[in-house]
């Protein structure tokens, strides 16, 4: 009886022991990847190391250029997973940002608040001075800098232009989200209170740090940034991790979670000139009209976005630690910062993965 018990005893210690060496040890978790701030060396990932559908990849291609696509990267953990050129376009070609470069002026925002250059809480007249708009002095008072950040100024926005003369009262600030162009006044604040050019303090708080390209050009009442698509995936990518660039803080992490949060309770999409997924609602530019649901319903609904006229599209996603980059002409007819296009493309990625 001892003897059987012993060989019960000896099998069962040699089943834990094989079973405990067939089992492999867990997979680290993978590090955020940051290229280089010179030269084209980017590291990869590819479909089947991300175990994703091969066979999703090209309709997606397809699609995108399909619809006038110039361009289209997304990185996972930092590395590129595709990056696709179409229509001549190349990755060394500059194109423009549209309204998703309203991000990037939110950025730089947050850091020259970091640096006590200025505070978002301040009126805007603080820095601008008295009679930047046409409204009396009482109502202009009461135009923050935030305000500006979250398209709540109460100005008339039945026109851009910028000038003092067309920046005309409609509701209190505050009061009243409307898509407006006077946010670039926030470029203006930046000047006065860094004492440096709108440029300089941009290109070195932010693009130089992180190895981007681009210049800001005045288009009528539009200061547009324009750059490579990689470019445009390193800002993404600092976002992703927010605002750091591997060990340095480029962007606070707590005006970070501000901007890429719900910013006021009129409009549940929108941050500091960021576009958020996933909210009870939203509102659209040139509309007052709430509509119920999510901006892209078929996306992450912890997504955040920088859109831009004629789909120019930043997608970052923290729960798939994704940056998605879209850029090139409308998708179907001219259009604002988001379309139908957004919903398709969205399934289209979605095919890669699920």
């Amino acid at each position: 009886m001892t003897k059987t018990i012993c060989i019960i005893l000896t099998v069962l210690l040699f089943m834990a022991c094989s079973k405990e060496t067939a089992e492999p040890d867990p997979v680290p978790a993978e590090n955020m990847y940051f290229p280089p701030l010179t030269g084209t060396n980017w590291e990869t990932k590819s479909i089947s190391d991300l175990k994703w559908n091969q066979n999703a990849v090209q309709p997606l291609l397809d699609y995108l250029q399909l619809k006038n696509s110039k361009s289209f990267i997304i990185l996972v953990n930092g590395r590129i997973v595709l990056e696709n050129y179409f229509n001549n376009h190349t990755a060394s070609t500059n194109w423009y940002w549209a309204s998703a470069g309203k991000t990037l002026t939110s950025t730089v925002t947050g850091i020259a608040q970091q640096e006590n250059l200025l505070n978002i809480n301040d009126k805007v007249s603080k820095y601008l001075g008295t009679g930047w708009t046409s409204e009396t002095l009482a109502k202009e008072n009461l135009i923050t800098c935030k305000h500006l950040l979250t398209m709540t100024s109460g100005l008339d926005d039945s026109t851009d232009d910028v000038e003092s003369a067309n920046l005309i009262y409609k509701a209190d600030a505050g009061t009243r989200w409307a898509y407006h162009n006077v946010y670039v006044k926030l470029q203006d604040v930046v000047k006065k209170a860094s004492g440096q050019s709108w440029e300089a303090y941009f290109n070195s708080k932010l693009r130089d740090k992180i190895g981007m390209n681009g210049a800001w050009v005045q288009i009528d009442a539009n200061s547009v940034y324009t750059s490579t698509t990689r470019s445009m995936a390193r800002f993404g990518l600092l976002m992703l991790n927010k605002g750091k660039w591997e060990n340095n803080i480029i962007l606070n992490e707590a005006y970070f979670n501000e901007a890429t949060s719900t910013s006021q309770n009129i409009n549940l999409g929108y941050g500091y000139l960021w576009w958020i997924n996933g909210k009870a609602s939203y509102h659209l530019p040139q509309s007052q009209l709430t509509f119920q649901g999510s901006v892209i319903p078929t996306a992450p609904n912890d997504m955040f976005m920088a859109l831009g006229k004629n789909d120019q599209k930043i997608y970052v996603i923290p729960s798939k630690k994704m940056v998605v980059i879209r850029m090139g002409e409308a998708a179907d007819n001219a259009n604002l910062a988001l379309s139908d296009f957004d919903k398709t493309l969205w399934e289209k990625i979605n095919a890669l993965y699920q």
